[in-house]
């Protein structure tokens, strides 16, 4: 649950010469290469060439139709998109070595594609770097993982049976196989995990690893939950990605931990200087978290994107006594009851309200966007909340004014819809695309007939 604060090497601003990358590559044993994207879900995709076709993919040779794809809005009569692979982050496919993956950035006419979610993020860097910044994030990792069974998922560890299962030695050990294979292949990636554990609900389990600029991370975590998945498959189970899986156990986060850092420099700006609040960061930290407060309503709708995400963020929802997750509008010192938290270390400020299931890109642009309006209009947060906001009663939060987030996907985009940082973060067509996606998906859930309905209501009258 807690990420490091050091500053990380900053990355190299010379691009790399491809026939080098490909020489390196086919020395490791590589032959395969994947230019490869998200759709808004942050699903990956891509093509995949021959390894003596690496020269050609990074000239953009490998083309999508983007109607083909959830999020990437293009009519079938469009001019394709082009990824364009990021030479400096790729990553050797640990379980499969011969394949190498790049992240790519998407183009169409000779241009980056203002809707492609790494080129959104890319361009709040942009905005940060404009301002002598840079942005900084760790993304905590919580996911399941489990196997099928006869009455449906099972954890894996038969031990895996206590209401209060977090940080349970015994049952990390039973699942020690996949576990480890995973770290491991992280670290070949020189990601650098630091910690892991079996988390607050039986059958789910938490990576945390160094973390880095932000357009890496959203690089890393997109890649990890592909990883994941076929290291779990290949011991015969599955991780999940599912925000709140059961109704009974907590649910999955991925805390965003986040600082800007002097752009030439490195130094970590949030741990430096004034800390008028007292919580642990310095004024430029209170101008960044009063921007994401002043937009949290909006930036609910891309950290928290799904029917079932609104389920983990509730006051109560756990055999274990609490859901660790926020549902008001606030930030504190070392009070995991507020959306927003600044950990007892200092000098970085946590977003409790991502979940794993999100776009990291996208949630990462929405969050510097909304944190450096903060720091251009030098807007003050008030006063931290330090008392356990889920004592409060709904009166006693009206009275204080306190905000609460979104109680359902609906009205998460009723809030995104509303707000103008969103249209200017996503670009009008992304923007159009996201909203029509999700009132969808929401429309959808709100017509479906659930097992909980027909068991209450059917032979009720």
């Amino acid at each position: 649950m807690s990420a490091t604060t050091e500053t990380p090497a900053t990355a190299s601003t010379t691009a790399p010469d491809v026939a080098e990358v490909q020489a390196r590559l086919e020395a490791a044993g590589v032959r395969y290469a994947m230019a490869g994207f998200t759709d808004v879900h942050g699903r990956l995709k891509g093509k995949v060439v021959p390894i003596g076709h690496l020269p050609q993919m990074a000239r953009g040779s490998e083309l999508f139709t983007g109607a083909a794809v959830d999020g990437v809005p293009q009519e079938i009569n469009d001019e394709e998109v082009a990824a364009h692979p990021d030479l400096e982050r790729s990553f050797i496919l640990p379980w499969k070595k011969d394949v190498a993956y790049f992240p790519s950035t998407l183009f169409t006419e000779g241009k980056p594609f203002e809707a492609g979610a790494r080129y959104v993020l890319q361009r709040q860097l942009d905005a940060a770097a404009e301002l002598g910044l840079t942005f900084n994030l760790g993304i905590e990792t919580e996911f399941f993982v489990l196997k099928d069974g006869p009455d449906g998922p099972a954890e894996v560890s038969e031990r895996d049976t206590a209401e209060k299962p977090c940080y349970d030695l015994t049952t990390t050990l039973d699942n020690f196989g996949w576990l480890t294979e995973l770290v491991e292949a992280m670290d070949e990636l020189g990601w650098d995990v630091y910690s892991f554990d079996h988390e607050d609900a039986r059958g789910q389990f938490e990576i945390d690893f160094t973390y880095s600029d932000a357009l890496t991370m959203a690089d890393r975590v997109t890649f990890f939950r592909m990883m994941a998945g076929e290291i779990a498959r290949k011991h015969g189970y599955f991780a999940s990605f599912m925000p709140k899986p059961f109704a009974d156990r907590t649910g999955s986060g991925a805390h965003f931990n986040m600082s800007l850092a002097d752009l030439v420099t490195g130094e970590n700006l949030f741990a430096s200087g004034e800390d008028p609040h007292g919580v642990g960061v310095s004024e430029l930290g209170y101008h960044f978290i009063a921007g994401i407060l002043r937009h949290a309503k909006a930036i609910s709708a891309v950290i928290a994107p799904t029917v079932n995400s609104y389920k983990r963020l509730v006051r109560q929802g756990s055999t274990s006594g609490s859901t660790w997750a926020p549902v008001f509008v606030s930030y504190g010192d070392n009070n995991r009851t507020n959306m927003i938290r600044v950990p007892s270390a200092g000098g970085r400020v946590e977003c409790r309200a991502a979940d794993i299931s999100c776009n990291p890109y996208l949630g990462a642009a929405m969050i510097l966007a909304a944190g450096l309006e903060g720091v251009r209009e030098h807007l003050d947060p008030g006063a931290p909340h330090r008392e356990n906001m889920y004592e409060y009663s709904d009166a006693q939060v009206a009275e204080l004014g306190i905000d609460m987030l979104p109680r359902n996907l609906g009205e998460a985009v009723e809030e995104f819809q509303a707000d103008s940082l969103s249209r200017e973060v996503f670009g009008e067509a992304l923007y159009n695309s996201f909203i029509d996606l999700k009132r969808g998906e929401w429309d959808a859930y709100t017509a479906h007939v659930s097992s909980w309905e027909t068991e209450r209501y059917l032979k009720f009258f």
